[in-house]
Parts: C-alpha cells; structure tokens; sequence
C-alpha cells in the first residue's frame, strides 16, 4: 500500500512539473499610465520633468498639449484626463460642471505675459508703460498668439494693445501664431518682437527674455491642477502633484521661466 502511494505520489508531481513548464513565463507587471491635459505653455517644463517623475515609480505620463481655451471645451464637452493643468480660471469653471475633484485643486506655477527678441540684439526699452507703447510703435514687425485661436497671452496682448490705442496701428506689421511659437518666430529673424508667456520664451534658443509687461498692463497666468473627475488613478495624480511642488521640480520650473507653485 505505502509502495503504491509512492507511486501515485510521484505520477502527481510530475503531472504537476510537466504542466507549470508548459505554462508561458510571469511578464512583468505593465507600468500603469497617467494620463494628462495640460497647456501648451508648460510643455518645455513637462518634457523635461517627465522622466524624472517616470523613473520614480511604475507610473508612465501620457501628456495631451493644448491652448487652455481647446483643452477647457474638451473637458465641457466630455474628454478626461486623470491630471488636467489649465489656468486658474479655467480650472475653476471645470470644478463648477463638476469636470475635476474640486478638493484637489493646487497651485502648480505662473508665468508672466512677457516680451521677447532676438538673442543679441538690442533691449529694447518696456520698462514704462509710456515706454512699451513707444517701442511697439518703433517695432518693424510684432508676433503674437491669435486670440481668435484662444491662447492666453494673445488675447490679453490684443486688450493691451487696444486699451494703448495703437492697435490700428499695428495691424500692418502683425504676424498671428496659432500657439506658443511667438519666441521661435522672433528667434528666426522673422519678427522683430513677440509676445507670449514667459515660459514659452525663455527655452527658445535664439531668443531674449525683454521683460514682463510693465506696471498696470502686467499680467500673471497662474496654472492650477486638480484630479479629473472619474479618475481611477486617484493616488498616482496625488503623487504627481507631490513631485511637482518638490524642491528639485520647482527649480526646473524656474529655470523655464515659471515661478513654482
């Protein structure tokens, strides 16, 4: 009987070996996503911070760039996104139609509306408000966002202008961009001066940060972040959040021409 029992023992385990080196080989865990809608504005800071945060864990970014006026009436009319980083205004219309967790809304950083030209040439004056009108006047050519696309810093650039009474004006020497590609333009000689978000002109090679906008006519876009509504990678967003108001993220922040959250 033992004898027998020993037999069948046997049989089974080697039924049993048999059967797990048949089974295909444990793959590693896929790393999970996290996806984001951000503005086109913290592109150069995102690209590079990305694979930091990456190399922290097992989470992946999936990043979607946009003007903050597309992004907003995506999320209106349905799209999500686990992270939305938009301006604060936008952000606070998105928590009214309950488009984010609105306890999750926190500063991530803010950029002024600032002027830029070409690396090397001469700075010109913007320090006063008599004294920027003077140099846009003097311009030979002026590029900025359309607003009629949306993006922040030419809607606001198109009040400026007006509220300076110059806009007629500039009409002849005004090149529109459908985004943040004012600082590259300039950078290639091909406008004289441009306008936009800090942040979008300090990374351009070739071109100069002049200055903010002066006095009265400064403008701050301050961008905030929240939790999509619906979300299921609640703690993975929190995380995200964590590294990017860390001491290391807020000086890659700086250094793209944001001042950190």
């Amino acid at each position: 009987m033992r004898m027998l029992r020993r037999s069948l023992g046997r049989v089974l385990m080697g039924g049993l070996v048999a059967v797990f080196t048949l089974l295909p080989p444990a793959r590693a865990a896929e790393p999970s996503e996290l996806t984001v809608m951000t503005s086109v504005a913290l592109t150069s800071a995102l690209d590079e911070l990305k694979p930091a945060f990456e190399r922290r864990g097992d989470v992946k970014l999936a990043v979607t760039y946009g003007l903050i006026a597309d992004l907003k009436k995506r999320v209106l009319a349905g799209e999500t996104a686990d992270v939305i980083i938009l301006s604060r205004p936008a952000m606070e219309d998105l928590a009214k139609e309950s488009k984010i967790v609105p306890e999750s809304l926190v500063t991530v950083a803010s950029t002024p509306v600032a002027v830029a030209a070409r690396a090397g040439a001469p700075r010109p004056d913007i320090s006063t408000v008599d004294a920027l009108k003077k140099t846009l006047l003097a311009a030979k050519s002026i590029v900025y966002a359309d607003p009629a696309r949306g993006g922040a810093s030419g809607v606001y650039f198109a009040r400026v202008i007006e509220r300076l009474g110059i806009a007629d004006e500039l009409k002849s020497k005004t090149i529109l961009v459908p985004g943040a590609q004012a600082a590259d333009v300039v950078a290639k000689g091909e406008a004289e001066l441009g306008v936009g978000q800090a942040s979008e002109i300090v990374p351009v090679a070739g071109a100069q940060l002049v200055g903010p906008l002066p006095g009265e006519l400064a403008s701050t876009t301050v961008f905030a972040g929240a939790i999509g509504a619906g979300s299921k990678s609640s703690e993975a967003a929190k995380a995200l959040f964590q590294f990017l108001t860390s001491p290391d993220a807020k000086a890659a922040l700086k250094a793209k021409g944001f001042e950190p959250g």
